[in-house]
């Protein structure tokens, strides 16, 4: 059965269908949202919220974009909407992060100082991609994490495929400049 045969089946009533669609996207739009929140709950609940916006609004698909195109874009949308309404819970799940290896030392290969570094890094590299622009940081993310091509990025962004090189190669310059100090460590 095709996605087209799917939601057609979805839109007369066989919710059940509905599975389907999760099964064959979660992982795709749970990375896409990773790489706006970074929190895995947050995240989790985000995917699900996603999924829950995608069925109430599957009469308003009309197919003329892929499936997936339209589901990046609900799940961009919704990541970003998240992003500006959380940025004060942010900090206190930045704080718990910092605290949290050191206390479940999960891996005992690695010591405490390592794990408290490793962690620092893994945060400015995070900082760094929520400084980018709200553009530059989409298409980072549907790049990087989900590696889609450009033109399935411009298509989702309702961009040109210009557009994307060039806020792809400003998010890299950027990252570049703000990162170049990790470089030695």
């Amino acid at each position: 059965m095709t996605e087209t045969d799917i939601i057609h089946n979805i839109k007369n009533g066989d919710t059940d269908a509905f599975k389907l669609l999760v099964d064959k996207h979660q992982s795709m739009v749970f990375r896409t949202v990773m790489g706006f929140v970074h929190v895995k709950e947050d995240a989790e609940d985000l995917t699900q919220e996603i999924f829950i916006t995608v069925f109430q609004s599957l009469d308003y698909f009309q197919g003329k974009a892929e499936f997936a195109t339209w589901l990046y874009r609900i799940a961009v949308n919704i990541s970003l909407n998240y992003v500006k309404k959380n940025r004060i819970r942010k900090l206190f799940n930045f704080a718990e992060e910092k605290l949290q290896p050191i206390f479940n030392q999960q891996d005992k290969c690695v010591n405490p100082e390592e794990q408290i570094i490793r962690s620092e890094i893994e945060d400015l590299i995070r900082k760094a991609i929520d400084q980018l622009t709200e553009k530059q940081r989409t298409a980072f993310i549907l790049s990087k994490y989900n590696e889609l091509p450009q033109k399935k990025i411009a298509s989702i962004m309702q961009i040109s495929e210009g557009a994307v090189e060039q806020h792809l190669q400003r998010a890299k310059i950027k990252l570049q400049k703000k990162l170049s100090g990790l470089v030695g460590k």
